[in-house]
This record gives structure tokens, C-alpha cells and sequence, in this order.
């Protein structure tokens, strides 16, 4: 398996997709075929809104469902590996931007959990991708969209 078919999760993201995918599965496809129904007895459905809405809804939920099913089966668990000397997924990394004085601390985490306003990026990320591999005093540069960036590896966790 290449590392871009890999999805990583920690424990924590894998159990929210399982909880989403078993609430899609089980109560979001009843809830649309009750729906459904109900709009199929009123009759013409040609001009019929809530019947459109409830089929597009329907193709929305069953294409997640297959996302997560396929995220499912490509899933790599992040193992917890405190004290490694360098950066990889599921590491907390403290560095210093180029310029700048106060730290920056990031969880580096698969795709699915990202979330850059809280801390956590992915590894996909271009400051993500920068800092694998990394050690503490290195200096890696990050090519974002907004031009490049140079951080320097103060910490690993």
C-alpha cells in the first residue's frame, strides 16, 4: 500500500468515523426512506420538492457512506511513539517561524482529523509534508501558498 492510499487516524478519529458511518447507515437511510415514501403517496412527482430534495440527500449520504467505508478500509492507526528523535504522523511538534518570536505548536495528524485553527495538520499539508522527518534544531522550509516559510524545530512530542 503506497503512503497516499494510507488514511492515518488516531484511536480517537477512527471511532468517529465508525459512529458516523453506523448513524448514516442506520438511522439517516430510514429517516430518507420514510421521507421518501410519504413523498411517493402524495402522488405526481415531477413537481414534487421534498422528493427531489429527499433523493439528492440520499445520493449525498450514500456517497459518504462509501467514503467512509473506503477511508475504512485504508486506515493506518497512528502509533504513539513519545520520544522519537524525529517528526512523523502523530507527532506534536513545537517550532519558530522565520521572523516571528512566540512558537508554534502542531499536531501533525492525517487528513480526516485536520484541523489547522485548532493545532492539528495534516500530513498532506505543505507544513505538514515539510516537517516529516525532521529533527529538534533543524530548519525545514514549507512551500505554502503564501509563499515560503521557514521553521525551525524547537520540540518533538
Amino acid at each position: 500500500m503506497s503512503d497516499d492510499s494510507i488514511v492515518y487516524l488516531t484511536q480517537e478519529g477512527l471511532q468517529k468515523i465508525k459512529e458516523e458511518l453506523e448513524h448514516l447507515k442506520t438511522h439517516k437511510r430510514v429517516e430518507l426512506s420514510h421521507r421518501l415514501a410519504a413523498a411517493v403517496a402524495m402522488g405526481d412527482l415531477s413537481e414534487n420538492a421534498d422528493y427531489h430534495y429527499a433523493k439528492q440527500e440520499q445520493g449525498f449520504v450514500e456517497g459518504r457512506i462509501k467514503t467512509l467505508e473506503d477511508s475504512l478500509r485504508r486506515a493506518k492507526i497512528i502509533e504513539d511513539r513519545r520520544g522519537a528523535e524525529e517528526v512523523h504522523v502523530g507527532s506534536v511538534v513545537s517550532v519558530v517561524v522565520d521572523g516571528e518570536d512566540e512558537p508554534e505548536t502542531y499536531h501533525i495528524v492525517g487528513a480526516h482529523e485536520a484541523d489547522p485553527r485548532n493545532g492539528r495538520i495534516s500530513n498532506q499539508s505543505p507544513i505538514g509534508r515539510a516537517l516529516l522527518g525532521a529533527k529538534v534544531g533543524q530548519t525545514v522550509v514549507a512551500h505554502t501558498p503564501a509563499g515560503r516559510l521557514h521553521l525551525q524545530i524547537q520540540a518533538i512530542q
